[in-house]
Parts: C-alpha cells; sequence; structure tokens
C-alpha cells in the first residue's frame, strides 16, 4: 500500500480520530485485537497464526508512535508464539482481556493467579458439556485463565452455540464466573474483566492523546465502547472493524467503525500505510 492509499474514515469522529493520529503520532497508542484482526479466523483457534506480515507492520509503527498494544482474549505468551511477535521492538501484549501483561523489553508474562471459578471447572467441563447434550465437535479451549467452550467444528455450529448458551451462563454464574460470547465460542472467565477496562487503564497509565482500536468480534464491544467514551471526554480516536472476505462482519462492530477493512491483510496494509505517512510527514 503506497503513502496515497491510506484508507479515509466515513465518520467525522473517525476523520478527526486519524488526523490527530499523524499530526502528533508520539501521543498515539494503536491497538490491536488478535484473532479476526491480525490473524485468520480458522477452524482449529490452535493452528491460528498472525498474517505472514503482520509482525513487520508493527515493528514499523512502534519506534514511530507512543505504543504498539496487542489485546486479546488468548494467553499472552500464546498471542506472542503465535503471531511470531518476539522480536518486534517496543511492542506491549495484554492477554486474557488484560489480566496478562507481556513486553519485548522483558519478554516476561506478569499476571494474578487464576480465578477459583476456573480452577474449579476445568476438571469438569468437558464432563459438564456431554451431560448437557452438547454436539459432537463442541470442545474446550483452556486459556489458563478463562475456559472457552468452541462449536466451530460442530455440525450446525450455530444451534449447538444457542443450545448451550443459557445453560453455561447457569453454570458459569454458579462459580462466580461470566459468560462472553464471540464467533461460535461462548467463554467462561472472571467478572470485571474486559478489553474496554484494560485499554482504558494502559491508555492512562501512557497518557495517549489519541488511540486507535482494530477489532472483529464481539468481545471487542468493549473496546470500542471506551473509545467512544474517552473522545467524549477530548481523547481522539479511530475504531477500525477487519472484516475479511469469506466471513461474516459481525454487524454490531462494522455498524461502530469509523473504517472496514478486508481482514487481517487489510489490517496490516493500514498499518503499513500509517508507518509511511507518519514518517514521510
Amino acid at each position: 500500500m503506497a503513502i496515497t492509499d491510506l484508507p479515509q474514515p466515513r465518520t467525522t469522529a473517525g476523520r478527526d480520530g486519524l488526523a490527530a493520529l499523524l499530526a502528533d503520532p508520539g501521543g498515539a497508542v494503536l491497538t490491536f485485537d488478535f484473532d479476526g484482526t491480525l490473524s485468520p479466523i480458522v477452524p482449529d483457534p490452535t493452528r491460528a497464526r498472525a498474517h505472514p506480515d503482520a509482525a513487520a507492520a508493527l515493528a514499523a509503527l512502534a519506534p514511530r508512535v507512543d505504543s504498539v498494544l496487542v489485546l486479546t482474549g488468548r494467553p499472552a505468551a500464546l498471542a506472542v508464539e503465535l503471531g511470531g511477535f518476539a522480536q518486534v521492538p517496543g511492542l506491549v501484549v495484554l492477554g486474557q482481556y488484560g489480566v496478562e501483561r507481556w513486553d519485548s523489553a522483558s519478554s516476561e508474562v506478569r499476571a494474578p493467579a487464576p480465578h477459583p471459578g476456573v480452577l474449579a471447572l476445568r476438571p469438569l467441563l468437558e464432563q459438564w458439556l456431554e451431560g448437557a447434550g452438547a454436539p459432537p465437535g463442541t470442545w474446550v479451549e483452556d486459556k489458563g485463565r478463562a475456559l472457552a467452550v468452541h462449536t466451530r467444528r460442530a455440525a450446525a455450529p450455530e444451534a449447538a452455540l444457542e443450545l448451550l448458551r443459557e445453560p453455561l451462563a447457569g453454570l458459569a454464574a454458579d462459580h462466580g464466573l461470566l459468560v462472553e460470547p464471540g464467533r461460535l465460542v461462548l467463554e467462561l472467565r472472571p467478572p470485571g474483566i474486559d478489553k474496554g477496562a484494560a485499554l482504558t487503564a494502559f491508555l492512562r497509565e501512557r497518557g495517549a492523546r489519541s488511540v486507535l482500536y482494530a477489532g472483529d468480534d464481539l468481545g471487542d464491544l468493549a473496546a470500542f465502547a471506551a473509545v467512544e467514551k474517552l473522545r467524549g471526554e477530548g481523547v481522539p480516536g479511530l475504531l477500525v472493524c477487519s472484516a475479511a472476505d469469506g466471513e461474516p462482519a459481525v454487524p454490531e462492530i462494522a455498524d461502530r467503525a469509523d473504517l472496514v477493512v478486508p481482514g487481517p491483510a487489510g489490517v496490516v496494509a493500514l498499518a503499513r500505510a500509517l508507518a509511511e505517512r507518519i514518517e514521510g510527514r
């Protein structure tokens, strides 16, 4: 993508956010979700890998802005591994919706102990799903500080998700947890943890003067809401929706975004264009 190809947001607030980022990159925090944003959605999340040019694009951006942040529901160390981010200087990864923190300076993950509800459910959840009539193909991903029930492999994944939604909500509540829905996944995790809270805390820590957030799924709504709230407080922001070909965009994300790009390839191209534009300003 050439410098002249930098896409323009469709909203006034988004254009203001982009202008602020370009005018004062030293005050900008650029934040990216992982799955569906930097990495294509795949049937088996354990096989997900970031777009092959993602690490290089983030590395080009990092020295030109205040911070480049990856904010994901995955464990931080796993996101670093799957993204090939270990050698991206200046990168921060907040995993588990902000509970875990990794940075390139230390290459270490800092995090509190897992919630007792997660510890209690970990050995029981697969058996509970069998008893609840979960269709074949339903499986559990252990995220360390959360447990995700995936239905993408089931013969009728949407129906399987709806079948489990209410019973899982009750099970989670019994263990002091909440259920966060996503693309053919229901994630059981502790309350009070979301991308909005994590993003807001990081921006305040950095004293950010502008923010970009790129995401694709329901778990990103809290971050979108945080950016919208910050706009009202005078911090310009740009909201980006990643919508890959062959994967329907999540309406709640696409409708609120200032800019929609074609999946991880589009996100990487945007990151490159921003780095080029900042370097050439």
